[in-house]
């Protein structure tokens, strides 16, 4: 087991051996340096540590953390670079030239000093060394042979605060590294912790010095797990459920590649949520629709991810039995036209499915289930196993430590994605559709891989526009201001934004919101530029393609020009109808309840209704329950497989490959999206063949493919309209209504 581990995280690793030849010469972006007799080319701007990690050289840490930005406080990193003074290597920036020194006798005993030094302020061994013996500082003073220290130690006790319910402070055991507080001010933007204090009275404080549990501190554990000591440690384990699998403890764990540079404090407070699973071939690991909490990661053997929902849409048929004759729910034999060419469904895995195929395999060092686990949206596909295998099964709080804290476990998934899923998912474009293999290759080489929390704003409408964004997991909302926002779409996974930089620049016609975590594939407007100028013929097709897009986008915003008008009814307001873009109204005083508009529905999407004849009332009208194509259709977000969107004429429609889970009808406020079920013969034949009844998500879409919405035309009274909801409402309020109640 342990070696086919050790070799998955071979497969990933980067760099240059050391000795390795350098270059014939440093490129105009680049500098050549020597670390301890190697020489390498490394870009300008990197800093040492980086310099002699990529020549094979370790350099000790203890203040830094590759995902916090680098201050060089505790200067264990010190190195000779040819200066007067030792230099700290993770601040440090390497200039041309440059001889740098990482274990000379200098080197060593200033390195001893401050070990010695930051042990007579701490004791030994601390809370986190009892526990899992990973205490970083005393780690790495066992490692250089000192075992006391020659320094008297603190006269006075800094305290312990127990105030926190979950988390411990031991001040005793800080060595002011910051860590904690870059944790917790820039990864998490909590703002929480900051120093208090001078020189030998220097602290960590929680606010203005309160104590954490009166704090604002709001427990979520970052500042635990970026302490590199016992100063800040876990109470409690919190247990979770994964009875299916087999417990793991921390040696074992700590013996897996990804694992192994992991806190041991933080795998023994969630030992509990990573286990070991073994699948039998044939064996279903989870299915589509389905929700979870869990992410896996494959170990040993192949997996295949298919869709069990057939791509097709809700048909009503008659069916003759013996002299009675009714309808059954069917699924259509000839699909709707995929839109824009699509090729592949975006599936929360290492890679997506073929339109056509719908199944892709999975082998060790892939990862699915990452958005269920992290956002709990549903499953997007069934996975199986295709030969015995062997994989981890873990909750958030482990898969986020993986994906965050651990360089091998994203270097894989990256080289992963960039070799198996980029190329495809950018072909998949409308934009670069027609390109050549070579101008894809090219765009590849320059993606930049990217993470954006929940909530940042990635681009500002109407400010420069300087890069272009595939989006590789997680959900964002695309809005403009009319009025209020409109939002225009939500964009998932294989979707992308940003293609005014494609067409000479300028100012951005929408704002970008991260709606999760979200892995973003970023273009910059330098490399484009560079790549298009040497591919003359794809960058016309590029330029065309795009200008189409953003002239769509223009239309699409003419189409939404509503009244500026204040409207008190509080009803209506309640009932999200200012909210809507069109709603399905009926004038009572005309309607004779024929039901002429629910036949017409149903005769236009093949017997299934889109329409309630019922809903809210005012006045003399009824708002029949119909999809309202809301200016922020939650409906929307989180769909598994991309299978609900806005067309640009602002429709909002269901493709032929939803999966049935059910979320953009939960999503909905209104009950405006119905799930309508439909039957189909499955099994084996050996086994037996049975009847199951699946679902699909059915919705209005103002019958986009005809001159006017079925339901208006077929009204023999004139009394069913599609309006504007705040134009019509507001107007009505203006009829109505003092003039004193209307702005």
């Amino acid at each position: 087991m342990k070696e086919v581990l050790f070799g998955i995280a071979n497969s990933a690793e980067v760099g240059l051996t050391p000795g390795r030849a350098p270059r014939a010469a440093p490129g105009p972006h680049e500098v050549q340096v020597i670390v301890d007799g190697h020489s390498i080319t490394i870009p300008r701007g990197s800093t040492v540590l980086e310099a002699a990690r990529k020549a094979g050289v370790e350099i000790p840490v203890l203040c830094y953390q590759p995902h916090q930005r680098s201050v060089g406080v505790c200067r264990i990193c010190c190195v000779d670079a040819g200066e007067k003074t030792l230099s700290a290597a993770c601040v440090k920036p390497v200039e041309e030239g440059m001889v740098i020194r990482t274990g000379s006798e200098k080197v060593k005993q200033s390195r001893r000093i401050l070990l010695e030094l930051l042990l007579a302020d701490h004791p030994s061994p601390c809370e986190r060394q009892q526990r899992s013996g990973d205490c970083e500082l005393e780690v790495l003073a066992l490692a250089e042979g000192i075992e006391q220290t020659r320094f008297a130690p603190r006269s006075t006790s800094r305290g312990v605060d127990d105030s926190s319910s979950v988390i411990s402070v031991d001040h005793d055991a800080c060595i002011l590294c910051d860590r904690c507080i870059r944790g917790c001010n820039e990864i998490k933007h909590n703002n929480v912790l900051g120093r208090i204090g001078k020189g030998y009275e220097a602290g960590i404080a929680f606010d203005l010095g309160d104590p954490m549990g009166d704090s604002s501190c709001i427990a979520c554990g970052e500042c635990m797990v970026s302490c590199p000591t016992g100063a800040l440690t876990n109470k409690s384990v919190v247990p979770s459920d994964l009875s299916a699998g087999e417990p793991l403890d921390v040696h074992f764990l700590k013996q897996l590649p990804y694992f192994e540079e992991v806190s041991g404090t933080f795998l023994e407070l969630h030992k509990n949520s990573v286990v070991l699973r073994r699948f039998q071939a044939s064996e279903i690991i989870c299915r589509e629709g389905e929700y979870g909490s869990t992410a896996f990661f494959i170990l040993e053997g192949q997996a295949e991810m298919f869709l069990q929902s057939s791509i097709g849409h809700v048909e009503e048929k008659p069916v003759k039995t013996g002299l009675i004759r009714k309808f059954a729910s069917i699924l259509s034999a000839s699909p709707r036209p995929v839109p824009n060419s699509r090729t592949l469904i975006p599936i929360d895995a290492s890679v997506d499915l073929p339109m056509n195929g719908r199944s892709a395999e999975l082998g060790p060092g892939d990862l699915f289930g990452e958005m269920t686990c992290i956002s709990h949206y549903p499953r997007a596909a069934t996975f199986r196993a295709v030969t015995d295998c062997v994989m981890l099964e873990m909750l958030r709080n482990v898969l986020e430590m993986m994906l965050q804290r651990n360089n091998g476990m994203r270097e894989l998934l990256d080289s992963n994605y960039r070799s198996r899923t980029l190329k495809a998912q950018l072909r998949n474009m409308r934009l670069f559709a027609s390109t050549t293999e070579e101008f894809l290759d090219e765009l590849v080489g320059k993606a930049e891989l990217t993470r954006v929390e929940k909530g940042h704003v990635i681009c500002q409408e109407g400010t420069r526009a300087d890069s272009f964004y595939l989006i590789r997991t997680g959900f964002v909302k695309v809005s403009v201001q009319q009025n209020g926002e409109l939002v225009l779409a939500y964009l998932g996974r294989g979707e992308a934004f940003g293609e005014t930089v494609l067409v000479g620049g300028g100012l951005r016609t929408a704002t970008i919101t991260t709606l999760d975590t979200v892995d973003l594939v970023r273009f910059s407007e330098e490399d484009l530029e560079d790549i298009m100028e040497r591919y003359p013929y794809d960058r016309r097709h590029v330029e065309v393609t795009a200008g189409e897009v953003r002239e769509q986008h223009r239309e699409q915003l003419k189409r939404y020009q509503p009244a500026k008008i204040d409207v008190p009814l509080k009803d209506f307001l309640k009932q999200g109808l200012m909210e809507a873009n069109s709603v399905l109204l009926l004038d009572l005083e005309k309607c004779t309840r024929c039901d002429a508009c629910v036949r017409a529905c149903a005769d236009a999407h093949n017997g299934v209704t889109r329409l309630v004849r019922d809903g809210l009332r005012f006045d003399k009208y009824l708002v029949a329950t119909a999809c309202r194509q809301c200016r922020n259709p939650l409906c929307m977000v989180g769909c598994p497989v991309g299978s609900i969107r806005r067309r640009n004429s602002l429709e909002v429609v269901i493709e032929d490959w939803c999966i049935g889970c059910g979320l953009c009808a939960e999503n909905c406020p209104y009950g405006n999206i119905n799930m309508h079920p439909y039957s189909v013969m499955e099994g084996d034949p050996l086994a037996g063949i049975r009847e199951e009844v699946k679902r699909k998500a059915t919705s209005c879409d103002l019958c986009a493919d005809l001159a006017e919405p079925s339901c208006v035309y077929a009204c023999p009274h004139d009394a069913a309209h599609r309006v504007d909801a705040v134009q019509f409402f507001g107007h009505l309020a203006a009829r109505t209504l003092p003039d004193s109640t209307v702005a």
